[in-house]
């Protein structure tokens, strides 16, 4: 799997927390059918909502093999009742900044949002330390499912999310669409940025939620007609799903800080992902 541009520069997460919410700090806010669509590059301007302040803390949710699983989680600081939750899955640099902030985004629209660590607390600061994390996980596949269920289960359980969605982004995108697959009952609703494709029929058949695929034209990790045969087969299927590319955009469009950065693909991107979130998760 290739990898994304860098984001923001990689941050280390602090230890482990208490898992109370109480225990959150206080961040104040900063001054349906399926369809391949080769767009240009050109959309809807992101417009945000008014920027609300947040509670966040890096926190427990699990048990892993080398000790406690620790992600960062992100919720309104006004919250009265238990919102719907998200699960960000990150790419192969790791948890780092740009991971937060797009948590952070996500929790100012109104959900309880916990970013997962696959890698226990390390980021790569270069390609060759990134492929390094990743061979890690390509050679424990179980680990990363089984730290997946446990977010999910965190949100479900402890956060009391009446729903769960899931989002990612390269490595992390593939591990979105693999959510839905694995945990067709606890999921509501999936986006997956520029991730590695499945096209096996009966893996495709699991998925039960409404689902946001996007990718680049140039991306040449992700083939082209590989995504159309992704898409093709989740037509046959019947599948609630839009799969989305922009033309002229390449791998890693999404974050700012990635050299292959799209302002307006990105977005487009996330406009769709809010609402695709918000007619899933809050209705």
């Amino acid at each position: 799997m290739a990898g994304c541009g860098p984001g923001a520069p990689p941050e280390t997460p602090a230890g482990p927390e208490s898992s109370s919410s109480a225990g959150l700090t206080q961040e104040s806010a900063p001054a349906t059918d399926t369809a391949v669509e080769v767009e240009s590059d050109a959309g809807l301007v992101g417009q945000e909502n008014p920027l609300i302040g947040l509670l966040e803390q890096d926190i427990p949710y699990g048990e892993g093999a080398d000790g406690n699983l620790v992600g960062f989680l992100a919720v309104p600081e006004d919250a009265a009742e238990p919102l719907p939750g998200i699960i960000v899955l990150h790419e192969w640099w790791g948890l780092n900044d740009a991971v937060r902030e797009a948590a952070r985004r996500l929790a100012r629209e109104g959900y309880i949002v916990l970013a997962t660590d696959f890698y226990g607390g390390r980021t790569a600061e270069s390609v060759a330390d990134a492929q390094d994390l990743m061979r890690e996980l390509v050679a424990d596949p179980d680990s990363v499912r089984d730290n997946i269920r446990q977010a999910v289960e965190y949100l479900e359980r402890y956060a009391l999310a009446p729903r769960v969605g899931s989002i990612g982004w390269d490595m992390g995108g593939r591990w979105s669409l693999q959510t839905g697959i694995m945990m067709p009952d606890d999921l509501d609703a999936l986006v997956m940025f520029y991730g590695a494709v499945e096209t096996d029929e009966a893996a495709l058949d699991a998925l039960g939620m409404p689902m946001l695929a996007l990718f680049g034209e140039q991306d040449g990790s992700i083939p082209l007609r590989s995504v159309q045969e992704f898409r093709n087969v989740l037509n046959q299927l019947g599948k609630e799903a839009e799969v989305r590319i922009y033309s002229g955009v390449d791998h890693g469009f999404f974050f700012p800080g990635s050299p292959t950065y799209s302002p307006i693909a990105a977005d487009d991107a996330w406009n769709r992902t809010i609402a695709l979130f918000d007619a899933a998760l809050k209705n």
